[in-house]
Parts: structure tokens; C-alpha cells; sequence
């Protein structure tokens, strides 16, 4: 037979055209691509076929920023101002306990959540990369690995060049890695000296690979900038040269009309992490103004250590819930556009978007079905709808990376949930024992 893989459903949204909906259709996969999409009624014949009666067809979720491993610090000090969550609570954890086991285990609680909740592609940035790479090969999942660089020591490495340099190895043994694509992440303005951020250009540059970075995220950041450099974060990395098309800015909570210009001007592609924003109280990312000014805008769920999960349906909802509430406009930020922020906007900013992000003929068969035949998501009158602000993750069914399966009727067959849960608590008792901040 042609084709590997026939996959029938009542409703498949593609993403692209922006809010089309196909019913009765099928995806036809080879090779692990969408070969065609056709009407059921003339789909021709196909090695193995899955029937989805009750379900929708889209691409799989792109989760543009998260810190995996950072699961095992789930509910760890929840309700606390972020100076405090952070200075007393979180950085004195990893200081404890973060190395290559840790990132292990808790990438691999990561991805068992993501790939049940229908995220088939993540941008992380975390320790101890080459950890998460292997989970998520493994696992089947893509990943955008960023290598994180800061000024200060971590059990990842001592200094600036140790970053760069263990960064730099890493990119190159994953690399050509089909599931896993290298990003360097200085981690902020406020913790990455002029110096380090001028190296981090020239290796980007060098390696032709993308920078994520947290910029912009609090009202202190802006303050402290202004007080050692004399110019708010965006304007200093626009002097260092940084600010361009293959940059994500990642939260961007803070940011006057001018930088929007200049940040549509440059090309800059920005993640949005609404849930994070609001528990931890950072701010307001201005969306409507952003799509406006024909800025890419996606989702992240940040790390489920301020979310606290990595649910990408909840983070579309929000995303598009918030944009209606502080715009004043009902029509702001509609579920077409709540989609697309989830998947094809996030496969732009990681440069994926030719293989990812929308159901097209040649691109990867990265898909999930979601399952409407449940209460809350019935009676469907417009599945998009449904998707975006009825569904929840627990209805998404199936996964597929690449054509392969990994999730099917709601179990994970890439990873052993048992024993992943199992090295969770594990971690728990560990970790607990230092920490009792908000832990009854």
C-alpha cells in the first residue's frame, strides 16, 4: 500500500487556513509525513488505519517555554512574592539538588504530562540539557533544547565559558538529532553581563541557531536596568545586537508602544505565558497590541514550578480569556487565534514552521486527536470553539510524532508511567526535608 497511516475523524483543523475545519476527512501519512488529506469517502487504502468517531484531528501543541524538570518542584512554595518564591525557596532547591539525575527524572515527569495533554513539541531551558535530550528522543517528543548561559555558578558549570563551551558541545552532538533542535538561552538581561551577551551573539551567529530568553518579565527588572545601564533591557540588547528575527523574548510583560515597534521592526518573536504571569503576579503580556502590530505571538506554560502545570489547553483558554478582559474587546484574541498561538506561532518562533505547527501536505505528522464525546465539550456546534474553551487535556486520546504513536486511547507508550511517577515521589521526600516553605 502508498501510505502507512490513515487517520479518519469528524472534524480535522489544519491551522492553517486560519479557523478552517474539514469534516469527514482523513490524513494520509508516509514515511512518517502527511502525505494527503482527503475526503473519508474517497481515502484510499492505507497499511493501518485509526478510526476517531467522536474526535478532532489537529497538530500536536508546541509548548514555546517551559523549564521540564522543574516538575519536581511542583507546589514546592506556592503564594509567595517572587523575590521571596525565588531568593528562599527555589534557587536554594537547586543549589541542594539539581544535577544530572534530577533533570533526568523530573524532564521525564515533564514529558509524560505534556505528551497526555497533547504537547508534542517543547522549547526548554534548564540545566543539564543533555539529560532532558535524551528523555525527550526517547520519549519520542521534539524539544528545543536552550543551553542556558548566566554569570553566576550552578552544578551545570563555573563561569561564562563553561556555559558557552559545554553549550557549544551540546549543540553539536544533537544537532542532526531529528526530535531535537539546539537553542542558546542567556537566561536574562539582569543576570548576563554586556560582555557574556556579545559572546552569546557571536556563537549564535557561528552555530546559525536561535537565543530564548526571559526579558521584560517584572516592573523590577525594568527598575534595575535603568539603574546599572542607564536603559531599560530591550534597548540595551538591541545595542548588543541581540534583538532580532531569531530571538524569543519570553514574557514580556513590560513594554511601552515604542519597543513593540521596534520589536515588530526586528522581527522578534515572543512568548506569551499567561498562567505563570498571573500566579506569580509579573504582569500583564500586551497581546492585542502585539498581534497588532504583526508581532508572532506563542504560548508557553513557563516551568510547573509557577504554573504549576504544563497544560497548553489551559494556556490557550487563558490566553485568549485575558486578551477579551484587558482589551475590552469580546473579539480579541479569537479561538482561530488562541490556536495558532499553541502551534503554528510557536513552530515560527522556533523556526520549525515548515515542519511543524499546522496539518500540510509534506510537513511532519506531529497530531493529536481530542475526544468531544464528553459532557462539557457536547453539543458541538463549532469544534474550534469547543477545543479552546471547553476542552480539557484529559480528552486528548492520541499522539503522533512523526507518524509514530505515542500516546493511544489515553496511554503513553514511549515512557513507564509507573516508575516516573514513582521517582517523583522519590524526589518529594528528598526535597521536602530542606524545604518546608508551603509544604504542609
Amino acid at each position: 500500500m502508498d501510505f502507512d497511516l490513515c487517520l479518519k475523524a469528524p472534524w480535522i483543523i489544519p491551522v492553517e487556513p486560519r479557523g478552517q475545519v474539514l469534516r469527514d476527512y482523513a490524513v494520509l501519512v508516509r514515511g512518517g509525513r502527511i502525505a494527503a488529506i482527503s475526503p473519508q469517502a474517497t481515502a484510499p487504502a492505507a497499511a493501518h488505519t485509526v478510526d476517531l468517531p467522536s474526535h478532532v484531528l489537529l497538530p500536536g501543541l508546541v509548548n514555546a517555554h517551559t523549564h521540564a524538570a522543574m516538575t519536581l518542584f511542583r507546589g514546592l512554595a506556592d503564594d509567595l512574592p517572587l523575590p521571596q518564591w525565588l531568593h528562599e525557596h527555589i534557587w536554594p532547591a537547586e543549589g541542594r539538588h539539581v544535577n544530572g539525575d534530577f533533570a533526568r527524572d523530573g524532564s521525564a515527569l515533564a514529558a509524560l504530562e505534556m505528551i497526555r495533554g497533547g504537547t508534542t513539541c517543547f522549547a526548554d531551558m534548564y540545566f543539564f540539557a543533555d539529560e532532558t535530550a535524551r528523555v525527550a528522543s526517547g520519549a519520542g517528543l521534539r524539544a528545543a533544547l536552550g543551553l542556558v548561559v548566566i554569570d553566576v555558578p550552578t552544578a551545570w558549570a563555573r563561569d561564562p565559558e563553561e556555559y558557552l563551551s559545554r553549550g557549544v558541545a551540546l549543540c553539536d552532538k544533537w544537532r542532526h538529532d531529528p526530535l531535537i533542535t539546539p537553542l542558546l538561552a542567556p537566561h536574562a538581561p539582569y543576570s548576563v553581563s554586556d560582555e557574556t551577551m556579545t559572546r552569546i551573539r557571536v556563537c549564535a551567529d557561528e552555530l546559525d541557531i536561535a537565543l530564548h530568553m526571559h526579558i521584560h518579565e517584572t516592573t523590577g527588572e525594568i527598575t534595575q536596568s535603568l539603574h546599572t545601564h542607564g536603559m531599560r533591557p530591550l534597548a540595551r540588547l538591541d545595542r548588543l545586537g541581540l534583538l532580532h528575527a531569531n530571538l524569543m523574548a519570553v514574557h514580556m510583560t513590560q513594554l511601552t508602544a515604542d519597543e513593540i515597534a521596534l520589536c515588530a521592526e526586528r522581527g522578534v518573536s515572543i512568548v506569551h505565558c499567561p498562567e505563570s504571569n498571573l500566579k506569580i503576579a509579573a504582569g500583564l503580556c500586551p497581546v492585542t497590541a502585539l498581534i497588532a502590530a504583526g508581532i508572532p505571538v506563542a504560548l508557553g506554560t513557563d516551568g510547573a514550578a509557577s504554573n504549576n502545570d504544563l497544560d497548553m489547553l489551559g494556556e490557550m483558554r487563558t490566553a485568549a480569556l485575558l486578551a477579551k478582559g484587558t482589551s475590552g474587546d469580546a473579539t480579541a484574541v479569537p479561538a482561530a487565534v488562541a490556536l495558532e498561538m499553541a502551534t503554528l506561532n510557536g513552530a515560527r518562533a522556533l523556526g520549525l514552521a515548515g515542519d511543524l505547527g499546522s496539518l500540510i501536505v509534506g510537513k511532519s505528522a506531529d497530531l493529536i486527536a481530542i475526544d468531544l464525546n464528553a459532557p462539557a465539550t457536547q453539543p458541538v456546534y463549532d469544534p474550534l470553539s469547543q477545543i479552546v474553551y471547553a476542552a480539557s487535556r484529559d480528552q486528548v486520546t492520541h499522539a503522533w510524532v512523526a507518524g509514530r504513536a505515542l500516546m493511544r486511547d489515553r496511554h503513553v507508550l514511549t515512557l513507564d508511567e509507573r516508575a516516573i511517577i514513582s521517582r517523583a515521589g522519590a524526589w518529594r521526600d528528598k526535597i521536602r526535608a530542606h524545604d518546608h516553605g508551603g509544604i504542609s
